[in-house]
């Protein structure tokens, strides 16, 4: 009888978790694609420091809220959008020094893109609205 190590089994499970992995595929014939669709967009969106690089979709009509955690020693900059389609809504109140927080409505379709800052780290997000 052959014993398998398992290392071996570690290395065939890795290969077949592979061979099941890509953004397109073939199902019977038709093509299946992992692209965001309109069903993939939220109607809301809390966001924080850990979502930093995020591409994400927003339904329209929907809210935005993100709280950026800093400290006086390390305080994040205020945040700021760039693109048409959130329109600033009130975010409440800001309790801590260094603390970024901001909210937004998605108004009209398209892409924003929200940064900030802080000494050690920069923070960036990329909303699509549809």
């Amino acid at each position: 009888m052959r014993r398998t190590t398992p290392l071996a089994l570690a290395a065939l499970a890795a290969a077949l978790l592979l061979a099941g992995c890509g953004t397109e595929g073939n199902d019977a014939g038709r093509s299946v694609s992992t692209k965001p669709t309109r069903a993939a967009c939220v109607g809301a969106l809390k966001l924080t420091a850990a979502d930093s690089g995020r591409d994400l979709c927003l339904a329209k009509g929907g809210e935005l809220r993100l709280a950026l955690d800093g400290d006086k020693a390390h305080p994040w900059k205020p945040v700021e959008a760039k693109g048409g389609a959130l329109t600033a809504i009130n975010s409440g109140f800001v309790l801590q020094p260094g603390d970024a927080n901001a909210a937004y409505r998605a108004d009209r379709t398209g892409t924003v893109e929200l940064t900030s800052a802080r000494a050690s780290e920069q923070w960036k997000v990329t909303v699509r609205v549809r």
